[in-house]
């Protein structure tokens, strides 16, 4: 098929969505380099994101075009190519996230630089969804977040909790503060490790470098914050395992994490490739599956259109900031990370992913859980 073919055939598959090529709106493509057509026809989601990363195409929105495609549900037309059907496929057949791995896959997004996290997230670099609710700032939406973590667990005084993935320190700091209780943070970024212990100085808060797999203490309560998306496929029932010998009979787990309306068992294919490799977003049927006959379920609470505000406050960080930021990564690093910004608005905002929080007991609580909002 010639250019002008293959450009009529993405102009009528967008045209479903209400985006056009070189049209009016916001939310339509500027099309500058006509191979476009072809690569995004045969590649999909990969190509339309490195196209834009080649400047083959610009979108004054590229949040509200993402919103469009999700919402009239476009992806299913997509083509995935050669590698994305080879890394569905090895999905399924080998582990991705095995212990080495596991390390190295989080360092490629982790250890790029804290200078970047810290121009572009909160005050206290919480790398994850904020609650919005009574909130006007940032800053106030992850607190409130943070504070929504904690009323759920009931911290008191003097508990012990383990925070699985835990960032910067983000809640073990905030949880340390407010409400008292000590808290052991693992992960295997060595840059979060190493600015985490900085920003707890003088806190009962201990941050290790150290994969969840190897923790064996038991602690009063267990949290878990945009960590399961990395764990993996061949690791959910593993993962729910391990929080559970880590929690005592009478203690919670909250598990927050991002989530998909349908099971899968690989990510999308720009998203593994350039910013979380080898991660999958899990669905409710395989978190459920992997805690049976471990965890009672408390409570679901989903605040999914909250992380399209915090994305778009972090691009907005991130962009402000790019004059200080320009001469580390450049100008493909810039692309690159407006578009995962934007389009993972978009997609959230197209109700295309949630953010579930789940408060999990071992043996159920007498008398119910009281619901916390």
């Amino acid at each position: 098929m010639n250019s002008p073919g293959l450009q009529r055939s993405v102009a009528d598959i967008l045209a479903i969505a209400d985006v056009k090529i070189n049209g009016p709106d916001q939310w339509d493509l500027q099309v500058h380099d006509n191979r476009f057509f072809r690569r995004v026809l045969s590649q999909g989601t990969l190509g339309l994101g490195e196209s834009y990363m080649d400047g083959w195409w610009d979108c004054e929105r590229i949040d509200e075009f993402a919103f469009r495609v999700l919402r009239a549900d476009l992806y299913k037309r997509a083509r995935l190519g050669w590698k994305s059907w080879l890394e569905m496929l090895l999905a399924k057949l080998v582990n991705l996230q095995p212990k080495g791995k596991a390390a190295r896959n989080a360092q490629r997004h982790y250890d790029i630089g804290n200078k970047l996290y810290l121009r572009m997230l909160d005050k206290r670099l919480t790398y994850s969804c904020g609650y919005w609710k009574n909130a006007d700032t940032l800053d106030q939406a992850q607190e409130n977040k943070l504070d929504l973590i904690c009323r759920k667990l009931r911290l008191q005084p003097g508990q012990r909790v383990l925070d699985i993935g835990c960032g910067w320190g983000s809640f073990a700091g905030f949880a340390a503060e407010r409400y008292g209780v000590e808290v052991v943070g693992v992960t295997v970024s060595r840059e979060q490790a190493e600015l985490g212990r900085e920003l707890c100085k003088g806190l009962p808060v201990e941050i290790r470098l150290q994969d969840y797999r190897d923790v064996r203490e038991q602690f009063d309560h267990v949290v878990s914050v945009g960590m399961v998306e990395h764990v993996g496929y061949r690791n959910h029932r593993t993962f729910m395992q391990t929080a559970a010998r880590c929690l005592k009979d009478d203690g919670l787990f909250l598990l927050h994490t991002i989530g998909v309306n349908y099971s899968r068992t690989s990510a999308d294919p720009f998203t593994d490739t350039y910013i979380f490799p080898n991660c999958l977003i899990p669905s409710l049927k395989q978190l459920t599956q992997a805690m049976e006959k471990i965890f009672v379920v408390e409570d679901i609470h989903n605040f999914g259109p909250h992380y399209d505000y915090t994305l778009m406050a972090w691009f907005d960080n991130f962009n402000q900031s790019w004059d200080e930021l320009h001469g580390e990564y450049g100008e493909r690093f810039y692309r690159m990370w407006k578009y995962y910004l934007l389009s993972s608005a978009g997609s959230f905002r197209a109700r295309n992913n949630q953010l579930w929080q789940l408060v999990l007991s071992k043996k159920g609580i007498l008398g119910g859980y009281e619901t916390v909002r």
